[in-house]
């Protein structure tokens, strides 16, 4: 194995060896948004203290947003090392007609009143057609060496097309009535939706896989020069199948997720789901150009819209404007980030 090279020995050290945790997980770039999203939520509880500053309010948003969180977790590893993933929303539409699909037949036609049985299939069905598309769009991109954009926007028709296929073009609509009860609608102590939970607990593995662990330092060193990485000894086409396998592979949870929080396939819903979570990822600090980002980040980046988007329903500000306000954040998110780079590769 080479001796690893200087770029690579300063990526390391800057997000695993010098740095404490709590650095490393909030990142240099996600202060700034956090504040960002302090900012909104102060305005908006000022503007309407008696209806956005409530309990219910922010429990609508952790649901609303837990879906979303899921697919943004998976789109973080992805444009840490340079790359991106259109398909990601096809994706999760495609997994969840899969699992539907599989439900409603082993269940005779009424998947409504089918047992944990059959759902616990439905689930495996869901993560393992995402698990498939991951491994494709990685197979093309780490060994084929197409560019992620034209792959990803490949799969992304390829997937969308083969889920209106398995049903005709319409949404599967019977769903486990237990599912959606428990997962969809469910609540845990505290009265913590159990989607949440779900979504919290994914959420904290990507943060744990991406900040402390051998497969997260790969992702950074990856995307901060994948030759460098190569000559440090890092197989760097593995670790790019590997990446784009995981997202496959949280898409398809995202599916299983989706439909059980909907009790439908809700095609329609879910098509700029691709777009919102790159945006989110974005905006949340992770740099387009690789080797910079955090699940935390990611994390804020999910809610700006979703917060943006809440308030101005309730202050009855035309949703336009949230459009304009989620455009002019990203852009600024991404002057940032190349004014950071600017300055760094300056010195």
């Amino acid at each position: 194995m080479s001796t690893t090279t200087p770029e690579i020995q300063s990526t390391v050290e800057d997000r695993f060896g010098k740095r404490p945790l709590v650095q490393r997980l909030v990142g240099a770039n996600t202060f700034w948004i956090a504040l960002v999203l302090l900012a909104l939520i102060a305005v908006f509880t000022v503007l309407a203290p008696a209806q956005f500053a409530t309990l219910f309010t922010f429990q609508t948003l952790l649901i609303e947003t837990s879906v979303l969180l899921v697919l943004s977790v998976g789109m973080t590893f992805v444009i840490i090392t340079s790359g991106i993933d259109l398909s990601v929303g096809s994706v999760l539409i495609f997994s969840g007609m899969v699992c539907g699909k599989t439900m409603e037949a082993l269940s005779g036609g009424n998947a409504s009143a089918a047992g944990w049985g059959i759902i616990a299939i439905g689930l495996a069905a869901a993560v393992a057609s995402g698990t498939i598309w991951g491994l494709i769009n990685g197979f093309l991109i780490a060994v084929a060496k197409i560019p992620p954009l034209i792959v990803t926007l490949g799969t992304m028709g390829a997937a969308l097309g083969s889920a209106y296929l398995l049903n005709n073009g319409s949404d599967v609509r019977s769903v486990p009535t237990v599912l959606n009860r428990t997962l969809g609608y469910g609540t845990s102590l505290g009265g913590v939706p159990n989607l949440v939970l779900v979504a919290a607990v994914i959420t904290l593995v990507g943060a744990w896989l991406l900040h402390t662990t051998r497969f997260g330092r790969y992702t950074y060193a990856v995307g901060s020069n994948a030759e460098a990485a190569r000559r440090a000894g890092i197989r760097v086409t593995a670790h790019l199948l590997k990446v784009y396998l995981l997202t496959g592979f949280l898409a398809g949870i995202a599916g299983f997720l989706s439909l059980a929080y909907y009790a439908s396939t809700t095609i329609t819903a879910h098509t700029t789901d691709n777009l919102n979570a790159i945006a989110a990822t974005v905006m949340g600090g992770t740099s387009l150009f690789g080797g910079v980002g955090s699940v935390l980040g990611t994390v804020i980046g999910v809610f700006i819209p979703a917060v943006l988007k809440k308030g101005f329903n309730i202050t009855q500000v035309q949703d336009f404007w949230q459009m304009i306000a989620v455009g002019a954040v990203l852009i600024a998110a991404v002057w940032f980030d190349q004014r950071r780079r600017r300055q760094r590769n300056s010195r």
